[in-house]
């Protein structure tokens, strides 16, 4: 990009096939950490799974950091280490907090496993600030009806969370945080605020520009600070819009766990192998264990 260009740069995915779906990972990225606290985005899908399957994630653990699950299609059955029991579905937000170490577990609901399921979402890490790292697990769910949705000429945008376009989402935030579901149609544009100082863009299908300037589908596309683009699709558009106030200091990122410190990262690991994290009350029957290689590593 030059440096006229609003984009700062286009980060392309690590696709990982996890049998009958795949998922395609933005962030972390060997270019850039986070963007504003995001520092984890996948897109799950979109598959259809066999009639009688289902995503079974077993028990994993998580410290410092929140997950964000948002759906396009499908459901998926959230319990956590809290007594959390949850079923999520399109629209709505999961938004859970590890603070100072949570466990949980995803799986497909029976209903949905009975016609065979669907997979269509955004799953997002927030780091959280240093002076929050360590506060106590939580779990908080959103119904789509509580969301802001700001529409018209085209645009429909679903905040998810922050403050931006006229309207302030209900989810709780532990650092300035910019989320939004945003869909275009054909020939319809909008013009981006300057709601955060770090912002990125994601299109999950159709096409579409920032300032005349082509975006690929399923690259996470950073935007100048300070600018106001105009986002334009000629075709029809899905987008997500990610961001918010830098993160105070790097964070380091192993398997599940998001810390400012290593040492807390090697804390995690120990206490996950000697069976120190509670499970969750309803599904503590099976955990993932400790891989040799995990998938998600910091990029010092």
């Amino acid at each position: 990009m030059n440096n006229d260009s609003t984009i700062l740069m286009s980060l392309a995915p690590v696709s990982h096939d996890l049998g009958g779906f795949k998922v395609h990972r933005t962030l972390p990225h060997k270019q850039r950490t986070m963007v504003g606290p995001f520092i984890f985005f996948d897109q799950m899908g979109p598959a259809r799974l066999g009639v009688d399957e289902g995503i079974d994630v077993r028990s994993h653990p998580h410290i410092n950091l929140a997950t964000v699950t948002y759906l396009f299609k499908g459901a998926l059955d959230h319990r956590d280490s809290v007594g959390s029991v949850q079923r999520i579905e399109p629209g709505a937000v999961n938004l859970m907090t590890a603070g100072k170490g949570i466990s949980h577990s995803e799986r497909s609901p029976g209903d949905e496993r009975a016609h065979g399921p669907l997979l269509d979402g955004i799953q997002t890490w927030l780091a959280l600030p240093q002076d929050k790292e360590e506060v106590d697990p939580a779990f908080e769910h959103t119904p789509v009806d509580r969301l802001p949705v700001v529409e018209g000429e085209g645009k429909r945008l679903h905040l998810i969370m922050g403050e931006a376009f006229g309207a302030k989402s209900p989810v709780t935030q532990h650092h300035p945080t910019l989320y939004a579901a945003l869909e275009l149609t054909p020939g319809a544009a909008i013009e981006l605020e300057r709601e955060a100082d770090e912002r990125a863009i994601y299109l999950l299908d159709g096409d579409a520009t920032v300032d005349g300037e082509t975006v690929e589908r399923m690259h996470l596309v950073l935007l100048r600070p300070g600018t106001r683009p105009v986002l334009r699709s000629a075709d029809g558009a899905r987008l997500m819009i990610c961001g918010g106030a830098p993160m105070d200091g790097p964070r380091h990122v192993w398997w599940n766990f998001v810390s400012s410190r290593r040492d807390r990262i090697q804390e995690a690991k120990r206490a996950w192998k000697a069976g120190e994290f509670a499970l969750p009350p309803q599904d503590d029957h099976e955990w993932i264990p400790i891989p040799e290689i995990p998938l998600t590593v910091s990029y010092p």
